[in-house]
């Protein structure tokens, strides 16, 4: 599994491309010979998958019950505009125009690249710095409730 690691500002051109930076590349050796996946993410971002980690989420997505309502919704939105994103020669990906849309990108915008593990978020500059600016008073307390009410130590105990 890939732990990427970065924060990277890019530019889109007026075709909707962004040059990978040299940074992320260097982390994505497979990335030129497999591709990329590019999707919706659950807030009004993109999310970018390896296709190693693409099919592994297909495959979690493939346990759900079919039978069952609320599964088929969510794997019908969950994959609403998955779609390849292969490097072209200048290691430039293009951004698929319904997506962008959806995370509220514009042609010659500003994007942020926020690495998530085994997987980078990609924001408009805009609404990025919106979200981290709702970052919680008490970081440690959403810490603690997240990892399943592990007891945190105070320095002032």
């Amino acid at each position: 599994m890939p732990n990427f690691l970065g924060e990277f500002d890019c530019k889109l051109d007026a075709k909707g491309r962004m040059m990978i930076p040299v940074g992320l590349k260097k982390q994505l050796p497979e990335a030129v010979a497999e591709g990329l996946v590019i999707n919706r993410g659950f807030e009004k971002h993109l999310v970018i998958y390896t296709r190693k980690e693409w099919d592994k989420t297909v495959e979690d997505l493939q346990e759900l019950n079919q039978y069952e309502e609320k599964s088929r919704k969510f794997r019908r939105y969950f994959m609403r505009g998955a779609s390849e994103m292969p490097l072209d020669g200048a290691g430039r990906v293009l951004l698929p125009k319904s997506l962008m849309e959806y995370a509220g990108i514009e042609v010659n915008g500003e994007v942020v690249l926020s690495c998530q593990l085994n997987t980078i978020e990609l924001w408009a500059k805009d609404a990025y710095d919106a979200e981290l600016d709702n970052e919680p008073e008490n970081f440690a307390r959403l810490a603690e409730e997240v990892k399943g009410g592990a007891k945190i130590r105070r320095i002032d105990e």
